[in-house]
């Protein structure tokens, strides 16, 4: 009889799932897609039930099916999903309302600048630090439901997060780990993972309508006989509180120790570097990291396979439509004709804030730019462009962790980009730093399982994961383009400070202030 561990993660428009077994080696794995919502600019909404439940259970019977395992010889599960979003749910779990994504919902852009004026700047920054609110806060969302949708909040009896619901469903316990409480829902969840009922209750919602804080591979609870039912798990399942989609991927990655960092390159791209002490810059998230002991310092890049998406499904529909008659997939054509492209695309640069933007610009009303076109660039110089500025994103948070005398050791780039070799080979050339890829690029799944082997007993701590986790690819520099990028990499800091006003005025003209 074997002994495996399970791993689902939550996305943005897929969702993923491993099973693993002592040495964690995947048994098996399964993927599912669904659509993510945007009824109105700067709106992003999933259906909680219909896809972040939807897809566990998809998942798990898959994992179960096609490994034949018995579902008994299932020690363990662990989940994450996408971070900060905030679902209200009544006591038997029901949503009451649409999931509120992460950080390209800006819709709470009043309800920050309402958080501001009420603590006045001084208080401010004693209770946030550094920290400027942006659009991946969890309070000014729930603040957000309180003001416009009165009715819902007064129904709520939890406001949760995507990992929160999903191990809720699962084991009935409202949970939410020591990463996601402390970041995103600040200031009311402090380090020691009580919540401060007087700064929570002065402004946001009862402290009861919080989920617990525990530490993120803690056994939490078990798999219910309905949840058993409809997930294809054995009832009494250990279910561990899990975490967000990039803290379970940093930990598949080898994301285990100060220096490490990891580029996510998903829909969005986020950036995560694992540190002995705190930083404080308004630029950047610094916060307590999911292995005790560390901290890290994050940040987001609102758009980046989104943006890859947009231009395929704009200006290669060709592809696409090869692609869906069964020929190459369009994605790896596109990576091929970019290739032919020069460094610099010849002389355009690309803001890749098509989605408002998060760090280290922190502006939800920023907008894509294209600058410096041509009649001579072609659809190939459009998408080397955008792989170019979110190149240039990671520098700018990288400039900014060197200006800290932060050193980066180990530079690993995960998620569905890593298989686009060009766009790695950039960000080394942009960066200029050696970027590897993970052997195993699954992504948060796998986390998630070793997280949930962590909690099981089966390892000690997160330092063991280390003798299984291997590198797969690198991709060295040029110091050549190196030295090249350097300079168009100067115009993209300094192209976002020229365009901005123009930037927030357009925003004011098409009405995003009102939303």
């Amino acid at each position: 009889m074997g002994v495996f561990f399970m791993g689902i993660d939550i996305g943005t428009n897929e969702s993923k799932g491993v099973l693993i077994d002592e040495r964690c080696r995947i048994v098996a794995k399964a993927v599912t897609s669904h659509e993510t919502e945007n009824p109105k600019p700067n709106y992003y909404e999933h259906d909680a039930e219909k896809i972040w439940w939807a897809d566990f259970c998809i998942l798990s019977r898959k994992l179960i099916e096609e490994s034949k395992t018995d579902p008994a010889e299932i020690m363990a599960v662990g989940c994450s999903a996408l971070s900060a979003d905030v679902v209200p749910v009544d006591e038997n779990c029901v949503p009451l309302r649409k999931a509120i994504l992460y950080g390209i919902d800006a819709r709470a852009s009043r309800e920050i600048e309402q958080i501001k004026e009420y603590y006045g700047p001084e208080r401010m920054k004693e209770i946030f630090g550094d920290h400027e609110l942006c659009s991946s806060d969890c309070m000014p969302k729930i603040l957000w439901i309180k003001n416009n949708e009165p009715e819902i909040f007064e129904k709520t009896y939890k406001f949760l997060t995507a990992s929160s619901y999903l191990t809720a469903k699962l084991t009935g316990e409202y949970v939410i780990d020591r990463y996601l409480a402390v970041s995103s829902f600040a200031p009311c969840y402090r380090s020691d993972l009580s919540i401060d009922r007087e700064l929570t209750e002065e402004l946001y919602c009862r402290a009861d309508q919080l989920a617990d804080g525990r530490e993120t591979s803690d056994v939490v609870g078990k798999v219910t006989e309905k949840a058993a039912g409809e997930t294809g798990l054995k009832a009494g399942t250990l279910v561990v509180t899990g975490t967000d989609d990039s803290g379970a991927e940093a930990i598949s990655t080898g994301v285990l120790k100060p220096g490490d960092l990891m580029i996510q390159l998903g829909s969005t791209c986020y950036i995560m570097y694992c540190s002995d002490r705190m930083v404080n810059d308004e630029r950047i998230w610094s916060e307590d990291f999911l292995i005790p002991g560390t901290f890290c310092q994050d940040g987001g890049t609102n758009t980046a396979g989104a943006l890859t998406k947009w231009i395929r499904d704009t200006a290669f529909t060709d592809l696409k439509e090869k692609q869906d008659a069964g020929g190459e997939n369009a994605f790896s054509a596109m990576a091929a004709l970019a290739d032919d492209v020069p460094p610099g695309s010849e002389g355009l640069v690309v803001l890749p804030y098509f989605a408002g933007e998060r760090t280290p610009v922190n502006d939800p009303d920023a907008r894509g730019v294209y600058f410096g076109l041509l009649q001579s660039h072609t659809r190939k110089h459009l998408y080397r462009a955008a792989l170019e500025g979110v190149a240039y994103s990671i520098a700018h948070h990288i400039e900014i962790l060197e200006e800290h005398g932060l050193k980066i050791n180990n530079f690993m780039c995960v998620g569905g980009g890593a298989q686009n070799h060009p766009w790695l080979q950039i960000i080394a050339d942009v960066c200029g730093y050696t970027v590897k890829t993970a052997e195993i690029t699954i992504g948060s799944s796998y986390g998630d399982a070793m997280i949930a082997a962590i909690g099981a007993g089966r390892f000690e701590g997160y330092a063991d994961l280390a003798d299984y986790i291997k590198s797969g690819m690198e991709f060295q520099p040029s110091q050549e383009n190196h030295r090249l990028y350097q300079k168009y990499f100067s115009i993209y800091k300094r192209l976002y400070k020229a365009a901005a006003p123009l930037m927030h005025e357009i925003a004011h003209i098409d009405g995003q202030e009102e939303e």
